[in-house]
């Protein structure tokens, strides 16, 4: 279909785009050239008044926004209410902090001066995913223009309207024309753009396939990349838990964005000796959720983002039961509706040593381990070649401590669950990416970090 709006709740086509040709792309690329040569050049006080009016805009217009997400990627309206507020949230963080964070930073030395100085890029190329639309992209945005680059959106082929909206907020808060530009194109074309020498690095979120295609890419140009890929996090559960806190959160950790979230809690891992009655309880909550029209605020799940995703989802569960895994709830597509709707579902008895129980499932379905002790949850936590998030739940001081020093994540989170912040960096290691976003860390990513020694 290429680049088209097609509501994910009823499979209508909603709006089909023509691909920016070659020499549009050509165009976009001399003028984002032409606006960072005068944009570098702006002031922390110039950048952060335009980012605050971006905020501003998001805020009131955050209905009209949350409603083209909803109607493109299927998201409930009132998650979508809140991804808006959330990148008010970045831009104004950003906007108040940017000076602060790229300020010079003076070091003793045998230099009469010495400092290190942070200095902007260039045209940073962002390659964007579906299921938060405006929120992966705004938290690339707000730090990568206060730091002075400007920006050019490959966002993914089915939200076309939120990536026009996202440049018309950008421009109509006042930064200088081609500051930031969205490029309708598919993905055969970022290769050539990667070997432009305007782009000077990329970022990306995505699947693990389409991070390596650009790493690869990039490291025979040279070029910097950040990198926020799949995740399996675990959410783990020990003796010491307060239970009911946990089973809540795990319930709105697995189907936060209808279960299409790379730091969604994936497999939860439960102490034997509470793991009855964890499962009991977390069959309540699943067996409450409304499946429904992301429009209506009483919706709890609504659909998943295209058919493909469906089909793969499906095919995951089905090997699940293959392997020997038992259904408590859900395991197939409901195929007596429209849209791409697939049900709540919890696996069990799935063995963790096979290779089903290591990979990633974007949609609603938990994988319930149980475990005999400590050691065995950060082993199992440890087995996946994913490294995003992980959320474990005791109050006992030394698991605590172990738990944050052994699981291998780019975030622990303890009594809590896993959620990107703009005051706090943001990424994974192993096949979950490399790089930070969000925080001082992210604000750094994509600027020259250049020494000056002065006698």
């Amino acid at each position: 279909m290429g680049i088209a709006t097609i509501n994910p709740a009823t499979g209508e086509l909603l709006k089909t785009f023509e691909p920016h040709n070659d020499q549009q792309i050509a165009a976009k690329l001399d003028l984002a050239q032409q606006a960072f040569e005068h944009y570098r050049t702006t002031s922390f006080q110039h950048r952060s008044g335009w980012m605050q009016k971006a905020a501003e805009t998001l805020e009131q217009q955050k209905a009209d926004f949350a409603k083209i997400m909803t109607l493109e990627m299927g998201k409930t309206y009132k998650s979508a209410i809140a991804e808006v507020e959330k990148c008010a949230w970045v831009c104004r963080y950003y906007a108040e902090h940017a000076a602060q964070f790229l300020g010079d930073v003076y070091v003793e030395t045998d230099a009469s001066k010495s400092f290190i100085k942070y200095q902007p890029l260039g045209a940073i190329l962002a390659i964007m995913p579906w299921n938060f639309p405006f929120w992966q992209v705004f938290r690339f945005a707000a730090p990568a223009l206060m730091a002075g680059n400007v920006g050019l959106l490959k966002h993914a082929s089915n939200v076309p309207q939120c990536a026009l909206a996202i440049e018309e907020i950008i421009q109509g808060a006042g930064f200088p024309k081609g500051v930031f530009q969205t490029l309708l194109i598919g993905a055969d074309k970022i290769a050539d753009l990667i070997t432009d020498e305007r782009i000077k690095a990329a970022t990306l979120t995505g699947s693990e396939p389409a991070g390596a295609s650009l790493a690869a890419a990039a490291g025979k140009q040279i070029k910097k990349t950040v990198l926020e890929l799949g995740g399996s996090d675990p959410f783990i559960v020990l003796e010491s838990a307060d239970l009911e806190a946990a089973v809540a959160t795990a319930t709105t950790a697995r189907m936060l964005n209808n279960g299409q979230s790379c730091i969604a809690a994936k497999r939860f891992i439960v102490h034997e000796a509470i793991a009855d009655q964890f499962e009991k309880l977390l069959l309540e909550k699943y067996q409450a959720l409304k499946i429904g029209d992301p429009m209506q605020p009483d919706t709890d799940i609504g659909p998943l983002a295209t058919p493909s995703i469906l089909h793969d989802l499906d095919q995951q569960v089905q090997t699940c039961i293959q392997s020997g895994a038992k259904i408590l709830i859900g395991g197939e597509a409901l195929a007596d509706r429209p849209g791409n709707f697939y049900p709540p579902t919890i696996v069990t008895e799935l063995s963790p040593d096979s290779a089903i129980a290591k990979e990633e499932f974007f949609g609603p379905v938990a994988l319930l381990f149980r475990i005999p002790n400590l050691d065995e949850a950060i082993k199992l936590a440890n087995a996946t070649p994913f490294g995003l998030g992980a959320s474990a739940w005791t109050t006992n001081s030394q698991e605590q401590q172990r738990l944050i020093d052994e699981i291998e994540a780019g975030a622990v989170f303890i009594n809590g669950m896993v959620k990107s912040d703009p005051r706090i960096s943001f990424g994974g290691i192993k096949r979950s990416g490399y790089g930070r976003e969000l925080g001082i860390h992210g604000i750094h990513e994509f600027v020259n970090i250049k020494t000056v020694w002065v006698k």
